[in-house]
């Protein structure tokens, strides 16, 4: 009875609060202006603001010309010395949590400054507007009436800082308010070894009524199976009668479909894409059919963007976001409350509409193959895979693509390592289908496949079941936020998988 009243107080909040959703579907240009504003004045005495002078910038183009472009290495010794327990340093104050960085598996992680102002007017504040939304669709909702669940990470401590998984720090700082609606217990919420947490998890969500899950489809498609092992179940509607929606996010959900399609088969059941990364809340599905995510420009971020083509030029075309344009690929560029200034995020977007400003995620900057001119994404490869498996019936459950390398007059080509759920009857015609498809969507593919001249068809090598995950338990990227790498334009990846199945799968 106290949850029903509880879920109703909170639906009246969320319908007030959906007049900001409205205010950045309308007036993003103004709003994002009020944002530089106000940041570069909290930080106009910090030391990296009296160095650029920040009580100088008056407008946009000032704020071109006395900040410069930076990534993680030029920001990084003010961020090692804000660990240490310095103040005033990037952000005006002492920063207790970093988030820890984990797109790819690189070795080097990155140590995101996670202050209070980013993290209530950014992360919790976008929660926020992602709950008003899904209320705002679905009126009859009760996620602060039930239970939901969400995969996080852990914590630890470096230095004077506590460092973790942006999803860890989150609900290592939910409000006391929203604890009772969210399962399991923290304990095990937070827990590092991901065996031991999945475990834990599957025994006490399994008797919980949740209506909401969220997080990486991979670690979320691990719980879920365990689940259904543990309770005999065939979908995971029979576990959670009440279940309605799921938050995805982090990789691209083209090649997870048809799991998630058979786990959660119930009709009107809801997928939201967000966009939640380590240096802030960037975007949700502002509406269950929109075709991208609303950027959510109101929440302590100024966004600029780089045309990809552009990226690795010495002095880029910057623009603002009143400038973007329709289907261009655009590097992300931030500037943050908690101290990122203009920092390249390194992922990509394209803009799927205008008015308001929706995006949809390309991939990373760093993760492409582009090794004979073929300038191939991430989304590009997952378009094509969802299309080749829905065609032959098959599940991928896990994937990677590098070059082959021209030799001896021969052409060049890509290497695919997959791990299927479900294999196709055929995988030379797989792969002779999932080639076209990648000439259909990618022109500059098409081209250099042309007469197999550049480019012969892509290659495809089976990988045993569990050697990406067993792969990423030796890199140390298992579980949180970590996904696994999709392209990348040497062998590095390939070999070290290759070594993992050579080796054989526990």
């Amino acid at each position: 009875m106290l949850n029903s009243i509880f879920n109703k107080a909170v639906k009246y909040y969320l319908k007030y609060r959906y007049s900001r959703i409205k205010a950045m579907q309308t007036n993003a240009p103004t709003l994002q202006a009020v944002v530089l504003t106000k940041i570069l004045r909290q930080a106009k005495k910090t030391k990296y603001g009296l160095l650029h002078k920040f009580s100088e910038i008056k407008s946009y183009a000032d704020f071109k010309k006395l900040v410069p472009l930076n990534d993680y290495e030029s920001l990084k010794p003010y961020i090692n010395t804000m660990m240490a327990g310095g103040k005033g340093i990037l952000h005006k104050g002492k920063v207790q949590y970093f988030a820890k960085s984990s797109g790819t598996t690189n070795d080097r992680s990155k140590y995101i400054p996670m202050p209070p102002s980013i993290h209530y007017k950014n992360h919790v504040a976008a929660s926020w507007d992602t709950m008003s939304i899904v209320y705002h669709e679905d009126p009859k909702c009760e996620i602060f009436c039930k239970k939901s669940t969400i995969m996080g990470g852990s914590i630890n401590k470096i230095d004077q800082a506590l460092v973790g998984d942006v999803s860890a720090i989150l609900l290592d700082k939910m409000h006391w308010a929203g604890r009772p609606f969210f399962t399991p217990d923290f304990e095990t919420t937070i827990l590092a070894d991901w065996e031991t947490k999945i475990e834990r998890m599957a025994h006490i969500c399994k008797e919980e009524p949740v209506v909401m899950i969220g997080g990486v489809p991979t670690w979320t498609l691990v719980l879920c199976k365990r689940i259904l092992e543990l309770t005999g179940k065939s979908h995971m509607h029979e576990v959670w009668p009440n279940l309605k929606y799921y938050m995805h996010g982090g990789v691209g959900f083209e090649p997870y479909k048809k799991q998630f399609a058979k786990l959660f088969p119930a009709k009107g059941f809801k997928y939201y894409e967000i966009y939640n990364a380590s240096e802030g809340y960037f975007a949700v599905s502002d509406s269950y059919e929109s075709d991208g995510m609303l950027l959510l420009v109101n929440n302590d971020i100024f966004y600029e963007f780089i045309p990809v083509a552009e990226i690795d030029e010495k002095e880029p075309n910057i623009i603002p976001l009143a400038e973007v344009e329709l289907d261009k690929v655009y590097a992300i560029v931030i500037s943050t409350s908690a101290g990122l200034w203009r920092y390249v995020v390194g992922d990509t977007i394209t803009f799927s509409s205008l008015n308001p400003y929706r995006i949809k995620v390309a991939g990373r900057t760093k993760q492409c193959i582009n090794v004979f001119g073929e300038e191939v994404m991430v989304a590009n490869t997952d378009k094509a895979v969802s299309l080749t498996s829905e065609k032959h019936k098959a599940i991928i459950r896990e994937y990677t693509v590098g070059p082959i390398y021209m030799q001896d007059g021969n052409s060049g080509g890509h290497k695919w390592l997959v791990e299927f759920e479900k294999e196709p009857l055929d995988l030379e015609e797989f792969a002779q289908n999932l080639d076209q498809n990648l000439r259909n969507i990618n022109s500059d593919y098409d081209a250099k496949r042309s007469h197999d001249i550049a480019l012969k068809q892509l290659e495809i090598k089976l990988i045993a079941k569990g050697t990406f995950h067993k792969w990423m338990r030796q890199k140390g990227k298992y579980g949180g936020q970590n996904k696994v790498p999709r392209l990348r334009n040497d062998l590095k990846y390939i070999n070290e998988i290759m070594q993992v199945m050579k080796n054989g799968v526990d």
